[in-house]
C-alpha cells in the first residue's frame, strides 16, 4: 500500500487539498481540451462552427455516461478496499473493471455510429451547422476506445488514492491538443474535422503513457494478462452502485440535450453564446468539481476504516473550501466576462447573449457546491441512489420546464435563470439527506 496516497490518516484539511489540487489541475486541462477546440474552431472557422462543436457536448456526454458509472462504481469499491487495505480485492476490482470498459467501449462506437445522426435530427440541430456537427460526432466516436480508456484509468488511479497521475496524463494530452489543433485547422485548413481528430490522437497518447506509467511503477491497477480474474460479485456491486451514478450523468446529459434543445430554437447566435459562456462558467465552477471529486474517494476510503468521525469532518472542511473559492471565483468572472468572451468571438450579439448567462448562472454558485459537495459524500459512502433522485427531481421536475416556461416570457435570459433556481432546490435536498444520516449504513465491504 501507498501511505502517501492513504486518506485515512493524518490532517483531514491537508489530505483533502492535497489530494483535490491535482484534480483541479487536472479539471483545468481537462476544460483546456474543450476550449482550445472553442477558440480554433471560433476564431479560424467562424461561429457556425462554434456552435456544431458545442451542440456535441450533451451527445457525448450521453453516451459515456452510463458505463463510466460503472467505473466510478468500481472506484468507489475500490477506495473501500484500499481504506480496508485489501489488496487482492483491490486486484480483482481493478481487472474486473478493464474488461467491463473494453467491451463497453466497442458497444458505445457501434451505437454512436449508427444513431448519431438522428441524435442530431432529435434535437433539432439547425441546418446550417448539421454536416459540420456530423463530421465531428462521427470522428469523435470512433476514438471512443481512448475515451473510455483514459477516463476509465483515471477513475481507477483515483480510487487508490492517486490524484496526481490522471493530471500528469491530462496536461500532456491537452499540450498535443494545441499542437495538432494549430496544425491542422490553420495549416492544413481541415476545419472542423481537424478539431476532432485531434482531440481522438491526444487522448489515444494520453492513455497510451497512463498504461505505461501503471505498468513501470507496478501500481495495483495496472492492466494484467496472466491471471487476470473477472469478478461478478464485484461487478454486480459496480453496477448497484454506478447504475445510479450512470443514471444520474445520463439525466445530466438529457438535461442538457433538453436545455441545447431550447437555446436551438433562438438560432445559431444563441448557440454559440451558450458554447462560449458555457467554457466560461466550466472553468470557473471546476473547484466545485474537484472538491466532490476529492470527498467521493476520501469518505470511501475513511468508511473502508471505519472512520465516520473523519467522514463528518472532511465533509465539512470541504463545503468550506468549496463554496469560498467558487463564490470568489463567480464574482472575477461577472466583472471581467466582456473580455473573457472576446477570447472566442468578436460577435457582438453572441457576446451580449454570453454575458447575460454569466451574470445570472454565476452568481449562485454557493449552490452548486453546496449540492456537489453533500452528493459527493453520499456517493463515497455508497448511496448512490439519492444523488441520481436527487438530479432527477433537480433538472427534470425543476430546471428543464422552468426554463422552457421563462423563456417563451424573458428569451434566452429565461433559460440560464432555470440553471440556479434547480441547483437551489438540489442543494437543499443533498444538505437534508447527509444531515439524514442514512448514508452511514451504506457501506460496501466487509472488513476482514
Amino acid at each position: 500500500m501507498n501511505l502517501k496516497n492513504d486518506l485515512t490518516e493524518g490532517s483531514i484539511g491537508s489530505k483533502i487539498i492535497n489530494f483535490t489540487l491535482p484534480l483541479l489541475l487536472g479539471n483545468f486541462f481537462q476544460q483546456a481540451y474543450n476550449v482550445v477546440d472553442s477558440i480554433v474552431v471560433g476564431r479560424f472557422i467562424g461561429k457556425q462552427a462554434l456552435a456544431a462543436v458545442g451542440i456535441n457536448f450533451p451527445i457525448l456526454f450521453l453516451m459515456v455516461s452510463l458505463i463510466m458509472g460503472i467505473a466510478l462504481g468500481i472506484s468507489i469499491i475500490i477506495s473501500q478496499y484500499f481504506g480496508a487495505k485489501q489488496t487482492q480485492n483491490i486486484r480483482i476490482a481493478v481487472d474486473t473493471a478493464y474488461i467491463v470498459l473494453i467491451f463497453s467501449a466497442l458497444i458505445v462506437t457501434a451505437i454512436g455510429l449508427i444513431f448519431g445522426k438522428y441524435i442530431l435530427l432529435l434535437i433539432k440541430t439547425p441546418e446550417d451547422i448539421f454536416p459540420s456537427a456530423l463530421i465531428y460526432l462521427k470522428i469523435i466516436f470512433i476514438g471512443m476506445f481512448f475515451t473510455f480508456g483514459y477516463n476509465g484509468l483515471s477513475a481507477l488511479l483515483r480510487g487508490i488514492g492517486d490524484s496526481r497521475t490522471p493530471t500528469v496524463l491530462l496536461v500532456i494530452a491537452t499540450i498535443i491538443n494545441i499542437i495538432l489543433d494549430l496544425i491542422f485547422v490553420i495549416y492544413f485548413k481541415m476545419g472542423i474535422s481537424g478539431v476532432a481528430i485531434a482531440t481522438v490522437i491526444s487522448q489515444a497518447i494520453s492513455f497510451i503513457v497512463g498504461i505505461a506509467i501503471s505498468l513501470k511503477k507496478k501500481l495495483p491497477i495496472a492492466p494484467r494478462i496472466k491471471g487476470i480474474t473477472f469478478s461478478f460479485d464485484i461487478f454486480i456491486k459496480s453496477v448497484n452502485l454506478g447504475i445510479p451514478t450512470g443514471v444520474q450523468q445520463v439525466l445530466v446529459s438529457l438535461g442538457f440535450m433538453a436545455l441545447t434543445r431550447i437555446v436551438n430554437g433562438f438560432g445559431t447566435n444563441a448557440i454559440a453564446a451558450f458554447t462560449a459562456a458555457g467554457r466560461i462558467d466550466t472553468f470557473a465552477s471546476m473547484p466545485i468539481m474537484s472538491f466532490g471529486m476529492a470527498i467521493t474517494t476520501f469518505v470511501a476510503q475513511n468508511m473502508g476504516a471505519n472512520r465516520i468521525d473523519r467522514v463528518k469532518e472532511g465533509v465539512k472542511k470541504t463545503f468550506i473550501y468549496s463554496a469560498s473559492i467558487s463564490t470568489f471565483l463567480g464574482l472575477l468572472i461577472i466583472i471581467f466576462s466582456k473580455y473573457l468572451l472576446l477570447i472566442f468571438t468578436k460577435d457582438q450579439q453572441v457576446q451580449k447573449i454570453g454575458q447575460d448567462y454569466i451574470r445570472i448562472v454565476a452568481s449562485f454558485y454557493f449552490f452548486f457546491s453546496v449540492m456537489f459537495t453533500f452528493n459527493g459524500a453520499l456517493r463515497g459512502a455508497g448511496d448512490t441512489i439519492v444523488p441520481m433522485f436527487n438530479t432527477l427531481i433537480a433538472l427534470w421536475i425543476l430546471r428543464v420546464p422552468i426554463s422552457y416556461l421563462l423563456s417563451r416570457k424573458f428569451g434566452t435570459s429565461g433559460i440560464w435563470w432555470g440553471i440556479p433556481i434547480a441547483w437551489f432546490f438540489g442543494a437543499i435536498l443533498a444538505f437534508y439527506y447527509y444531515k439524514k444520516g442514512n448514508w452511514q449504513k451504506k457501506k460496501i465491504i466487509q472488513n476482514t
